[in-house]
């Protein structure tokens, strides 16, 4: 089955037709009214994935609300605190998009979540490692929500093969994204010389390894690291860094000013695929921790393919933040960020 992409506009005023008013009165969502707006001369409010997940929160039947709703500090007996959990391929629950379990319109309504949370123009690119990975978006994905719209504690989460997402209008305080997520594409061959068979994240590495290209030796020394830590290590090691004698890669104190821009560039291109709000809270959890001043940078020989010195796998850390890149033998991206360390996630 395929979930369509781009005709759910009207599947979804169909839906919020059925009740969008009651559930914006019962939630506190005054926007969602608007999305109602078929009649010339009004105006349709903006959707944001929260305010979807409302929606696709009130039409959940006694029956679906008992398979993939849970208390927002849920402790889930295999995965521990469900709201914080990330992993490279887990299902959180055990429907599937794609399947019989949730109507069409639901479908529809999670596809729209989905693509709220990424930026229109990474919405192909996406598919393509879904299609790739899953045969296509809902295939191999599951869905569960913690908490109640309104409550100032609830949390959309999408899970499956090389995805964990999750949108929560900021009830995870002090955390972007509403917690740690991860994304990754395997296109079944991994070939630098074919710009690594078209894996869309690929560019992400392209872009770190333009700021390798400009160190100069001793600053080269400082950042490559021979030994590659386990790629789901990316629980906070706080202002105290890296244990003593124990190489973690060049602090970005260490970089000149045009280095440091051009790594502020990088930043830019990480963040890029995602919605602006979580762009934002990102960034401000960054700045709350020193900003990447804060933070060390580390290139890995460990995995590298075809021992060209394109590096395939790095990490830019800080005292709360961690985006690891394991580009061998195809991408995983684990991120984890927060504005202090004091923030424990089941990372």
């Amino acid at each position: 089955m395929k979930i369509a992409n781009r005709d759910g506009g009207l599947s979804r005023r169909r839906l919020l037709k059925l009740g969008a008013g009651a559930v914006a009165a019962a939630h506190g969502l005054t926007g969602l009214p608007g999305l109602l707006a078929d009649e010339p001369g009004t105006t349709a409010t903006a959707a944001t994935a929260e305010s979807l997940a409302a929606v696709f929160h009130a039409s959940l039947t006694p029956a679906q609300r008992e398979a993939i709703c849970f208390p927002w500090d849920y402790v889930h007996p295999k995965f521990g605190l469900l709201r914080t959990r990330v992993a490279n391929n887990w299902n959180a629950t055990k429907p599937s998009v794609a399947g019989t379990f949730y109507t069409p319109d639901q479908q529809r309504l999670i596809r729209e979540i989905f693509e709220s949370l990424i930026r229109p123009d990474w919405h192909a690119r996406f598919d393509k490692q879904l299609e790739d990975d899953a045969g296509g978006f809902g295939h191999h994905q599951s869905v569960a929500l913690l908490g109640e719209p309104g409550s100032g504690k609830f949390q959309f989460l999408l899970t499956g093969r090389h995805m964990t997402l999750r949108c929560d209008g900021d009830s995870a305080e002090h955390l972007a994204f509403g917690g740690p997520i991860f994304y990754g594409h395997d296109t079944g061959t991994f070939n630098e010389d074919a710009g690594h068979s078209g894996n869309v994240f690929w560019s992400q590495a392209v872009a770190a390894n333009g700021i390798y290209t400009i160190l100069d030796g001793r600053q080269r020394d400082l950042a490559l690291v021979a030994k590659l830590p386990p790629e789901n290590a990316i629980a906070f090691q706080g202002g105290s860094g890296p244990k003593p004698n124990e190489p973690s890669g060049i602090p970005i104190t260490e970089l000149s000013a045009d280095q440091r821009v051009e790594l502020e560039r990088v930043l830019g291109i990480l963040l890029e695929p995602f919605r602006g709000s979580d762009q934002a809270e990102a960034r401000n959890c960054l700045a709350q921790q020193g900003g990447l001043e804060a933070c060390r940078l580390a290139f890995y020989s460990e995995d590298d393919t075809g021992n060209d010195g394109v590096w395939d796998c790095w990490r830019l850390e800080g005292p709360s933040f961690v985006w690891h890149y394991r580009g061998a033998p195809h991408v995983h991206v684990w991120v984890n960020i927060a504005d202090t360390p004091a923030i424990a996630t089941n990372a």
